[in-house]
């Protein structure tokens, strides 16, 4: 009789190809999948999945925990989430490589691109790398619950190759663009999933400047690919990974697909409804798809829900933040604060006061303005709050139907919970007010399931839970629109993010595939209430999500988590390039 270390008895088994689920057993050997079916054997333990759901870990390719990587073990909140394999290094920012005096430098520009603390930063780098082969080396010493892979960042190769000249506009010569190319493909040599840049206005420094890849020429970034492909060619996997605002005039799409018809490389984009895109998404995804009939391979990355802010008194970012009463007391401690927004002279003087304008970024003023006067756009945070919101849940309706001022009901919806309460604001991906437009694509084979920012817009948003707002809204509670099957959502977040990525040795249940497994109670599986931490290193601030229903989360055979809980095991580590199945066949 067969001994193996784990068989997952008796579960509902949704495979991550999209087939239809069966009732079953998994039994794991080695850190493999060993057997799927009636499974007769004895195993080191058991878990009982009778009414669960059992399907493979979540793969999310859009993560910047790039930094939180090199000193944390935990990876949450993605791991909280169902997630195995998180891809890293997104939107052209990351740490390597990285000359010495660049540190505060490329710190600056992850603080302000993704509201990742700089402080927590800086305190918790270590810095023992400069190129990006060496900065691989560094993590892969630290064992995680999860593995991770990442991109080569453009910020950070620009700044290493041009030093001082890295300004915005500034323009490289041959020979700079030579040089940035081989670092890439270095890069890719030495295990890199690809590379990434940023072409929109909304990504600055902290300073306030663009980032390096708003600028840069087509000419640049086709050459990188093509440095790409060349690694490809001898063996490594590489995605071109954009943000941009896909202004008509840059014809993107133009130079995207002549970068991966010429290096035979994948491009993936962030493809949002959004107010700094002048190109509306379904002519977004119209062009991306005469670039495919033409021979081209663009991957349209799309979120799950609205993609916006969070806004709380210990957010980044407030209703209030342009008033000068505001101003005047946002540096102070929080116990002050507190103090000073709970007394009613002070509320009674900020409300009476206009919005001063006179520092806020011009070309970005028609988001300062939703996020300051859009109370129709903004929503009031239930304990049982549902993300697909509509018009009777705005702050603007509830307000009316209390009989107040809106700006006065936002205030004192954010002093509610002793000053803790929230307000979501979907700036992206909600033009409609509704996700309706979201379902085809979730049903389209050149879209795929993306844009968490795990790890990243630390004081605005959370949606590193988007795997479980998979599945709990579009699968098990959407009340507006169509929802998704189960057997879709899972292929959606496991097996298409993984293969794009060249991560064929996981997302499937099969003998042979990695065992990253996740055994859920559907039944009670629910978003918990955001809150805000202050856990990162140097104290820094997070918001965090977890979730009720996952039983077990099983990385490459070992149990991780157990009922939300952290086991203490960390199986994951670091992916270097491409991954096969030892037993492909088997899956057939």
């Amino acid at each position: 009789m067969a001994q193996y270390d784990l068989i997952i008895r008796g579960g509902t088994i949704v495979d991550g190809t999209g087939a239809p689920s069966f009732t079953g057993d998994v039994a794991v050997k080695d850190g493999l999948i060993a057997a799927v079916g009636s499974v007769s054997g004895t195993a080191t333990e058991e878990i009982d999945a009778r009414g669960k759901i059992v399907a493979p870990g979540f793969v999310d390719i859009h993560t910047h925990y790039d930094g939180q990587a090199t000193w944390d073990q935990e990876m949450a909140p993605s791991s909280w989430h169902g997630v195995t394999t998180v891809i890293m290094g997104n939107c052209g920012v990351g740490f390597a490589p990285a000359k010495p005096d660049r540190h505060e430098w490329l710190i600056s520009l992850m603080e302000g691109v993704e509201d990742i603390p700089g402080t927590a930063l800086a305190e918790g780098i270590t810095w023992d790398w400069e190129t990006f082969p060496e900065y691989l080396d560094a993590l892969e010493k630290l064992p995680r619950t999860v593995d991770i892979g990442t991109h080569v960042p453009h910020g950070a190769v620009r700044a290493y190759v041009l030093g001082d000249r890295e300004q915005p506009g500034a323009v490289p010569t041959a020979a700079d663009i030579a040089e940035m190319s081989r670092i890439v493909e270095e890069g890719v040599r030495a295990g890199a999933l690809g590379f990434s840049t940023s072409r929109t206005v909304l990504h600055k420094s902290v300073d306030g400047e663009l980032v390096p890849g708003t600028t840069a020429t087509p000419e640049e970034l086709v050459a990188i690919g093509k440095a790409m492909g060349r690694a490809k060619a001898s063996g490594g996997h590489a995605v071109f990974e954009m943000a941009s605002d896909l202004k008509r005039e840059w014809n993107e799409f133009q130079w995207m697909g002549k970068l991966s018809r010429e290096a035979g490389i994948p491009v993936t984009f962030a493809a949002l409804q959004s107010i700094a895109k002048e190109m509306p998404l379904d002519e977004q995804i119209a062009m991306m798809r005469a670039e495919n009939d033409n021979g081209a391979n663009i991957v349209a990355q799309i979120a799950l829900r609205g993609n916006g802010i969070i806004m709380a008194w210990q957010g980044t970012v407030n209703p209030f933040a342009f008033r000068p009463s505001w101003q005047a007391i946002k540096e102070l401690p929080w116990a002050e604060q507190k103090a000073k927004l709970l007394d009613p002279a002070f509320k009674a003087q900020l409300l009476a006061e206009p919005n001063d304008y006179s520092e806020a970024p011009m070309d970005i003023i028609g988001v300062v303005m939703v996020i300051t006067q859009g109370w129709a756009l903004q929503y009031e945070m239930d304990p049982d709050f549902d993300y697909e919101p509509g018009p009777e849940a705005s702050v603007n309706a509830r307000a009316q139907a209390a009989g107040i001022d809106a700006q006065e009901y936002a205030y004192d919806l954010l002093c509610r919970d002793d000053g803790k309460g929230f307000i979501y604001l979907p700036i992206l991906n909600y033009a409609e007010g509704n996700l309706d437009f979201l379902h085809p694509l979730q049903h389209a084979d050149d879209t795929v399931n993306s844009l968490s920012d795990g790890g990243a817009h630390c004081g605005t948003i959370c949606d590193a839970a988007s795997p479980t707002f998979m599945l709990e809204h579009w699968v098990k509670s959407r009340r507006r629109g169509e929802r998704i099957s189960l057997e879709q959502a899972i292929k959606r977040q496991c097996r298409d993010t993984a293969v794009l990525y060249g991560l064929e040795d996981r997302g499937v249940i099969a003998p042979g595939y990695l065992a990253d497994l996740n055994v859920i109670d559907l039944d009670r599986l629910k978003l918990g209430k955001p809150w805000l931490a202050f856990d990162l290193p140097a104290g820094g601030k997070r918001l965090l999500q977890k979730a009720e229903g996952y039983v077990a989360t099983i990385k490459s055979g070992v149990v991780t988590f157990r009922e939300g809980e952290w086991s203490g095991a960390t199986p994951g580590g670091l992916v270097r390039g491409p991954q096969r199945v030892a037993m492909a066949e088997a899956a057939e």
